[in-house]
């Protein structure tokens, strides 16, 4: 399968980093300039940041000036040699350049045509531009940090829309390249993020409101309670979650109490889902007598889940992706040695990944142009004038 990456930032690129992974063949147009992510450290070379690093990893890059006629021509002639099409560029200027998808279906009749976007375009909000802190904050987040106790309103620190706008997008195109193959018909999917986030917020903490007329304000209380946090032990931090009732058996039964089980704020899940803050506080009270490694030990035997409170650091030694090779470490040509993620699937009968590193800015320009079929002389003149960049020899 063959993917024009049309894509930049973060939700396009890893969407189509995740294509890539499943073996979708991946060629991503950049402006002149390049990627943002390109220029945001830290870097041991211009152009080569490392968010880009990881989320470009085997896809080839072409920089066309999509202003100038030429490049315009060299994107609809990759578009027909694709099977999909997968942008974040704003709809109207997609229109604009003539890479909509009525624009490309008149070259390519079965095209997959994916707009990732900030809006349904059916809206009123269809043309206003979109980046996660922004459709965090119109999707309830930062109203959600302060509800659980932030002193002031803030962001997830993670790119959550983004992300989550990107999964979107990868199974957008599995299932219309199905469609496709069941109705030979192109397909065109908008993947707007507003919709997607509301969508991921609205499952937990539509709470009360999904009854007309209402049964309560919005917000499930489990995952709002201050007490919802990594427990202090004597020594540090631990991760438990005692959910259903063998769970809070065992671990009264653990800790030489069992007829807590007979307190009523403890004595189903009903209960304590109503008395959450209490429950909580009180695990929160009880986790403070002990090591974190005494807990550990006692949680593991009576089977009550736990995890340890890892910094991002940690994660590179964890002992669990040391046994599945999950955190890779490669060898980039110009970079050197890099750490990086794996595929998170794992599939019969489909090896280990093995990608090609990310690539240089305009690194494969000239290869893909002669595959297209321009001629040397087409090629030499885009290069003259900018339409197209090939990378320098490194």
């Amino acid at each position: 399968m063959r993917v024009l990456d049309l894509t930049s930032v973060i939700m396009g690129p890893f969407a189509t980093q995740i294509l890539a992974s499943l073996g979708a063949e991946v060629t991503k147009v950049e402006s002149p300039e390049g990627d943002n992510m390109r220029h945001v450290g830290p870097m041991r070379h211009p152009g080569m940041g490392h968010i880009f690093l990881n989320a470009n990893e085997g896809k080839r890059s072409v920089v066309l000036d999509l202003k100038q006629p030429a490049a315009r021509e060299a994107a609809l002639r990759l578009a027909e040699a694709s099977d999909v099409l997968v942008s974040n560029v704003r709809p109207q200027a997609l229109r604009r350049l003539g890479l909509d998808f009525e624009s490309v279906r008149a070259r390519h009749p079965r095209i997959v045509h994916v707009s990732c976007c900030g809006f349904d375009q059916q809206g009123p909000y269809a043309a206003r531009p979109a980046y996660d802190d922004l459709i965090q904050g119109a999707t309830g987040i930062p109203w959600l940090m302060q509800q659980y106790g932030s002193e002031a309103p803030c962001y997830a620190p993670v790119t959550l829309a983004d992300r989550v706008t990107g999964l979107h997008a990868v199974y957008a195109v599995t299932s219309a390249l199905f469609a496709r193959e069941r109705t030979g018909e192109a397909q065109a999917v908008v993947v707007p993020m507003f919709e997607a986030m509301t969508q991921f917020v609205l499952g937990d903490h539509l709470s009360g409101l999904a009854f007309d007329p209402p049964l309560g304000e919005a917000g499930y209380a489990r995952l709002l309670t201050a007490h919802r946090r990594p427990y202090r032990t004597r020594d540090g931090h631990l991760c438990m979650l005692a959910y259903n009732d063998k769970h809070w058996r065992s671990f009264f039964e653990a800790i030489g109490q069992p007829q807590r089980m007979d307190d009523p704020r403890f004595a189903s899940h009903g209960a304590r889902a109503q008395n959450i803050d209490a429950v909580y506080g009180e695990v929160a009270r009880i986790l403070r007598e002990r090591t974190t490694a005494d807990w550990r030990a006692l949680l593991d035997a009576a089977d009550v889940p736990n995890m340890p409170m890892n910094a991002p650091g940690d994660l590179l030694d964890d002992l669990h992706h040391a046994a599945t090779g999950f955190v890779r470490t490669v060898d980039h040509p110009s970079e050197g040695r890099l750490r990086a993620t794996g595929r998170p699937t794992r599939w019969h009968g489909l090896g280990d990944w093995d990608p090609a590193p990310a690539p240089r800015l305009g690194q494969h320009s000239t290869e893909v142009l002669r595959e297209l079929g321009f001629t040397a002389t087409d090629i030499a003149g885009m290069l003259a004038t900018g339409a197209a960049r090939q990378e320098d020899t490194p």
